[in-house]
């Protein structure tokens, strides 16, 4: 990840709490280059190499855990649309919008029940009213 791009996405992470003297945790940077690595290679957590300097998967799970429940990355979201429009990099007439996965606002009004329009099962040729009387 080079500088620019990380100058772009550091001040979007929450700060770490306090940490106990002695303990050294792994930069937020390489956390996140090893998420990245995580992700270009489809692989499994546990299987990052502890050689790359990345912290181990379970670190960089956590932290993504930590970033994600922190809405850094909604954050980073409109920050590159922002630069990359900024840009002219953007063809907004390819753009398209889906408010399928959206919740509604809570006291909305109800869907009313429509009534079907499909019609009904036909009555049956074969058998008559009288049939189904006992004699």
């Amino acid at each position: 990840m080079d500088d620019e791009l990380w100058a772009l996405i550091e001040p979007l992470l929450p700060p770490w709490p306090e940490r106990s003297p002695g303990s050294r945790p792994v930069l937020d940077r390489l956390c996140l280059q090893g998420i990245l690595f995580i992700l270009y290679n489809d692989m499994a957590w546990q299987l990052l190499p502890l050689e790359r300097g990345f912290g181990s998967g379970q670190t960089c799970w956590r932290r993504l855990d930590r970033w994600q429940k922190a809405g850094a990355f909604d954050r980073l979201h409109r920050v590159l649309l922002a630069e990359l429009n900024a840009a002219g990099e953007l063809d907004w007439s390819r753009a398209c919008v889906d408010g399928s996965h959206m919740r509604p606002k809570r006291g909305a009004p109800t869907p009313v029940r429509r009534r079907s329009t499909g019609g009904r099962q036909a009555a049956s040729t074969t058998r008559s009213a009288t049939d189904a009387a006992p004699h």
